[in-house]
């Protein structure tokens, strides 16, 4: 099993292979009770957060992880991928904009990632 944090990182990763946008992960584990990791990524169209969903949820099945839920519809501008300790944001830019996830945990550490 892959401890939190790397597969937070490992999700960066396929986000960002995908050419999602402003890929953020935030430790939110000193804060919140649900999670330990939280990820945020922008796709520029629905077309594309479908693509950025679809892709994680490909590539973490043959290592075993699969998600406890997915929240959203693939219209609405926000899909929320629930792994447990790692919770995924694929989100329109707008609604990133309008909800502003970054400044509701702000005063989280965000975490380097070098890819």
């Amino acid at each position: 099993m892959m401890e939190p944090k790397e597969l937070a990182l490992k999700v960066a990763k396929l986000l960002d292979d995908k050419k999602a946008q402003d890929v953020t992960v935030i430790d939110i584990g000193l804060k919140a009770s649900f999670a330990d990791y939280f990820i945020i990524a922008s796709g520029g169209s629905e077309r594309q957060m479908s693509a950025l969903v679809d892709n994680v949820e490909d590539m973490l099945e043959p290592m075993g992880v699969f998600p406890k839920s997915i929240e959203g519809k693939r219209t609405s501008g926000w899909t929320l991928m629930d792994y447990g300790d790692v919770v995924i944001n694929v989100m329109t830019v707008d609604m990133r904009e309008k909800y502003n996830l970054e400044r509701i945990w702000g005063d989280c550490e965000t975490l380097e990632i070098n890819f």
